[in-house]
């Protein structure tokens, strides 16, 4: 089966795969230090095809207009819901794109799915890719999309497994009461229970968007929420969060904690200092390679709407300028957690970390509660937006951007995705390689130029995902050093907005020498 024939045009690239793509091995008319080295971003222009780093290849698994296997009233499609009664795309009253976002690959006995949240439309709801089904009017399913209380369905971005409640747990970014995290318990056929989605209060509410799991049960939070505007920019407003459940494998009960950073002095960097002065001299220290702070996780007590955003400034926890996504790095026994920083995705933001970064947080376990804040990466104009965070190996770092509209028409260019470096001490920056220079499809053109206001204009890179589907808590990110796209290890992302394809990455080489390595049939001699 070759998926090329939905309609969906894939671009390659042209000949060095991407899990042994350094900027050493690229030509000597390279410039790695502005992290623009592998493919040249697209321009923000009219319509774009994707373009990838030589010698990867991509297909897609499932795109936006795929009939569900079992709609549910007007949530009929991957990536659409029909409630106005308008057409799919490109229409003054198109359906309402409900935009899949993060993903989860996981193998439950010999089958292979892929599940995503859906972060647009009126409501959100959780679908299953099924990898194996040839059948495409059968490949995608609804897996829930009603809570247990009968209370309305958030969009949904972040996802994780947590194998120790057997739940996928789904984060929905919005402001306390509607924000917070959401359960689904699969049974061990990868098969809703109940299809109902459970919310889980003991986590607080807040703009949650980034939720990673660790060894110890824990679950990792990232918030991203847009700070108040001042001059030059905006101020911190979001927090980085851990919660500890009173007993294992039960989520319902528990302690939620917030990072708090430390100035030279021992003193908390709070959010009314950062409003009161957004241009804090920490700030800019904060964002310079080779800085370090002490940390503490402080405990914060929930009080109206269940508010995590407000308790977490109570306690004196440090805000960011909307952290978005985290993830363990491999062979640190879950002592590094890196996140990203999105900034103020403007250019004319005067402010210091306009741009936003890559944080190191080192502890001597999960369960600790001091460490050290580091930068491991610095954005600029031409890599800023930072969002989606996934470790190709244990020492590449692959991190995607979501700069949006504004900011692709300001610096003449559309999103894109880097392999970072991590090999070095952290002292300057580290090699950053462009795997992917996202185009524009034609619909996401059309958003762009004409959408009547509730569907996103270009397109956005999201869910970029690697894993070898165990199940286990031996396969929780971060765990197992990845094989990115080598062995069972299996590597996607979602070009979100416009026909909303989620992509299967390969590497030609390793299809070219062993015609059964590729995922996706396009080998297949029938």
């Amino acid at each position: 089966m070759k998926f090329t024939k939905i309609g969906v045009t894939t671009a390659v690239g042209l000949g060095l795969g991407l899990a042994v793509l350094t900027t050493a091995s690229l030509p000597a008319t390279a410039t790695p230090d502005s992290g623009t080295a592998g493919v040249a971003a697209n321009s923000a222009f009219g319509i774009q095809n994707n373009v990838l780093a030589a010698g990867l290849e991509q297909s897609p698994v499932a795109y936006g207009q795929l009939p569900l296997a079992n709609p549910h009233g007007e949530v009929s499609h991957y990536g659409y819901n029909t409630a106005n009664g308008g057409p799919l795309t490109q229409d003054a009253k198109e359906a309402f794109k409900t935009e899949p976002d993060k993903n989860v690959y996981l193998v439950f006995g010999a089958k292979h799915y892929l599940f995503q949240g859906h972060e647009g439309g009126p409501q959100g709801y959780v679908t299953r890719i099924d990898l194996d089904e040839k059948d495409l009017t059968k490949r995608v399913t609804l897996i829930a999309d009603t809570r247990s209380d009968g209370a309305a369905v958030p969009t949904f971005d972040g996802i994780t497994w947590d194998p120790f409640t057997h739940q996928l747990l789904l984060a929905a970014e919005a402001t306390a009461p509607k924000g917070g995290v959401f359960g689904i318990t699969l049974d061990d056929k990868g098969d809703p229970v109940d299809g109902k989605i459970v919310p889980l209060p003991a986590l607080g509410s807040g703009g949650y968007e980034g939720i990673q799991n660790d060894s110890a049960g824990n679950v990792w939070l990232v918030e991203d929420i847009g700070g108040a505007k001042k001059a030059g920019g905006k101020v911190p407003n979001s927090y980085v969060y851990r919660f500890t459940p009173t007993k294992a494998g039960d989520l319902s009960t528990g302690t939620l904690q917030a990072l708090q950073v430390n100035r030279a002095d021992g003193s908390p960097v709070t959010a009314k200092q950062l409003a009161d002065n957004p241009s804090d001299q920490f700030v800019t220290d904060l964002h310079s390679y080779g800085a370090s702070f002490n940390t503490t996780w402080v405990t914060v007590t929930t009080g109206a709407n269940n508010s995590a955003t407000a308790a977490a400034a109570a306690a004196g926890a440090t805000p960011f300028k909307r952290p978005e996504n985290g993830v363990f790095r491999p062979g640190t026994n879950f002592g590094e957690f890196y996140f990203t920083e999105t900034g103020d995705t403007d250019k004319g933001s005067t402010l210091p970390g306009a741009f936003g970064g890559v944080f190191r947080l080192s502890q001597s376990s999960p369960t600790a509660q001091t460490g050290k804040l580091s930068p491991a990466f610095l954005g600029d104009l031409e890599h800023t937006g930072l969002d989606n965070i996934q470790f190709a190996s244990k020492d590449k770092l692959m991190v995607v951007e979501d700069a949006g509209d504004s900011l692709h028409a300001q610096r003449d260019a559309l999103d894109s995705g880097y392999l970072l470096d991590l090999a070095g001490k952290g002292k300057k920056a580290p090699e950053a390689v462009r795997w992917l220079a996202e185009g524009r499809d034609a619909s996401a053109t059309y958003d762009h130029n004409t959408s009547p206001g509730y569907n996103d204009g270009d397109n956005e890179i999201t869910g970029i995902h690697v894993s070898n589907g165990d199940p286990t808590a031996a396969g929780i990110l971060g765990a197992q050093t990845p094989q990115m796209m080598g062995g069972d290890w299996r590597t996607f992302w979602t070009q979100q907005h416009g026909d909303n394809v989620t992509w299967e990455l390969h590497t030609a080489a390793a299809a070219d020498s062993h015609g059964d390595d590729r995922h996706d049939g396009k080998n297949d001699r029938d």
